[in-house]
């Protein structure tokens, strides 16, 4: 079995903040987009087979529920889902696993579950980062809104080379696609 992509979709501020320090997103909320541009979620969606995300964005997809999926009984994802947590979780929907540990603990059964497609690290900064220290982070894909928080979660905790592969615009949106090198020494 070969070892499927391992994407990190996401979106931040202009000074490299993931969530205010109280895990808000009023700043991306606000932001107008367009479908068909460079990092399209329809078009990147498709490619998924698994997610991967903390505990935080959990909480944080739990608590606020999106209009777009009001059918969804709360839950927005159709595919098989990995929590990471140190902490007892109520699975969200029977797609949704709560596991600890490293990722590499968990490579195998992510992979196995992404089946032919992605994996799609969700979030946040601190779950991305460590698989990108084990080599399991390929791209960073982030659309970079222009809004400054001056605090918050950062898109990775830590030090990493990327480089850059494609980039565009949506609306007021910076899109960029990074190949992810390594971890800076």
């Amino acid at each position: 079995m070969t070892r499927p992509e391992h994407l990190y979709y996401t979106a931040v501020t202009l000074d490299g903040f993931l969530a205010d320090e109280h895990d808000g997103l009023d700043w991306l909320l606000s932001q107008p987009l367009e479908q068909g541009s460079l990092l399209d979620y329809d078009t990147f969606y498709a490619r998924v087979g698994a997610l991967v995300m903390g505990r935080s964005t959990y909480q944080w997809i739990l608590d606020h529920p999106a209009e777009q999926f009001a059918d969804t009984d709360g839950w927005p994802y159709d595919r098989p889902t990995f929590v990471f947590s140190h902490r007892d979780l109520e699975p969200a929907a029977e797609t949704v696993s709560i596991v600890s540990g490293s990722p590499r603990a968990h490579r195998e059964r992510i992979a196995a579950a992404a089946g032919n497609g992605a994996v799609w690290i969700v979030g946040g900064g601190s779950l991305a980062a460590e698989f990108a220290r084990i080599g399991l982070l390929d791209e960073v894909l982030v659309s970079i809104a222009p809004v400054t928080l001056g605090a918050g979660k950062p898109l990775l905790d830590g030090g990493f080379d990327l480089e850059l592969l494609e980039y565009g615009r949506n609306q007021a949106f910076l899109e960029a696609r990074y190949r992810v090198v390594g971890e800076r020494p």
